[in-house]
């Protein structure tokens, strides 16, 4: 007489609700990060409390935006090249964002420069810059 092992039984179940958790995780890290983007595009902050690295990753935007405080142009950095553990929350990374044009061009110190919005891509022709508040530009 045989019996079924409980990878049989419960195998399927298992992976079933693996899956749902992870996208639930997923879903809840998308809506953490809109939130904050939102946050920070209507109201220019605060920043803190902000997503984790991992958490905007898992959600899909792989680029931070940031602007320059003494040219005022805005550049995207790529979160996954980041050297900083998954944990870290995003308004953490502002104190390293510095402009290499404002020293390189016009002689100046480094600039800080503000965190703006998380993206999904890079900004280009297609993808603008995003603004801060309505009616900005």
């Amino acid at each position: 007489m045989t019996t079924k092992s409980r990878q049989n039984i419960y195998g399927a179940s298992v992976r079933a609700a693996a899956e749902r958790a992870s996208e639930a995780r997923k879903q809840a890290d998308r809506l953490a990060v809109e939130a904050w983007n939102k946050r920070m595009l209507g109201f220019q902050g605060p920043a803190q409390p902000s997503p984790t690295l991992g958490d905007a990753l898992n959600a899909g935007y792989s680029f931070l935006e940031v602007r320059c405080v003494g040219c005022d142009t805005n550049q995207t950095v790529a979160l996954d090249i980041i050297r900083r553990p998954k944990t870290t929350p995003i308004h953490e990374l502002e104190r390293y964002m510095r402009c290499g044009d404002c020293s390189r061009v016009r002689g100046y110190a480094f600039k800080r420069s503000h965190l703006v919005a998380l993206r999904r891509a890079k900004i280009s022709a297609s993808d603008p810059a995003s603004t801060w508040w309505p009616g900005e530009r």
